[in-house]
């Protein structure tokens, strides 16, 4: 594991901090996708400022985890990735946690998301969350299934906390006895 994509289902799934303590786990740094595509004031960057950006990551290192899913780029994650990993819970566990990260993070700029981006909440959001989760939710495992397909990768679909919580441990475990 040298090139990690972390994908999930929803905003809430808990990207951010899976990759986080996969990244303590196999020292590795972790980049996440809003810090490099939301700008300040949440202006978005173009697609070829976003690319160009996820390029220099894959170009200049060795090792990386990329977190986050965006689907207009995923190829260019896609192709160099050795690592895959999906996650999914259910949609309201994914709308709680976005819940009360926003509660936690309000009017704070967290480290994920590009600077001058302090925490918000609209109803836009939280409709986005409700109505497009089980469609997103079967795009991404056709995506999982190509990805699976693909021999040379790693690919791990965690569906649940009990299941992510296992991976991670068993993880920790490997690379404490090496």
């Amino acid at each position: 594991m040298e090139k990690i994509m972390v994908l999930g289902v929803s905003s809430g799934v808990g990207k951010l901090t899976f990759a986080r303590k996969l990244g303590e786990i196999i020292n590795v740094d972790v980049y996440h996708l809003d810090r490099l595509f939301w700008k300040p004031g949440w202006k978005q960057a173009t697609i070829e400022q976003f690319s160009t950006a996820q390029k220099n990551i894959i170009y200049h290192n060795k090792q990386w985890i990329i977190e986050g899913n965006y689907s207009n780029t995923y190829e260019i994650r896609a192709q160099y990735a050795d690592t895959i990993v999906y996650l999914e819970l259910p949609r309201y566990i994914c709308l709680y946690r976005v819940l009360k990260r926003w509660l936690k993070n309000r009017g704070k700029t967290r480290p994920d998301v590009g600077e001058g981006c302090p925490e918000k909440m609209d109803w836009d959001f939280i409709k986005f969350i409700w109505t497009t989760y089980y469609r997103r939710k079967k795009k991404m495992r056709e995506r999982f299934q190509l990805f699976q397909a693909q021999d040379a990768r790693n690919v791990y679909f965690l569906k649940g906390k009990k299941q992510i919580h296992s991976f991670l441990k068993e993880l920790e475990r490997v690379n404490t006895t090496v």
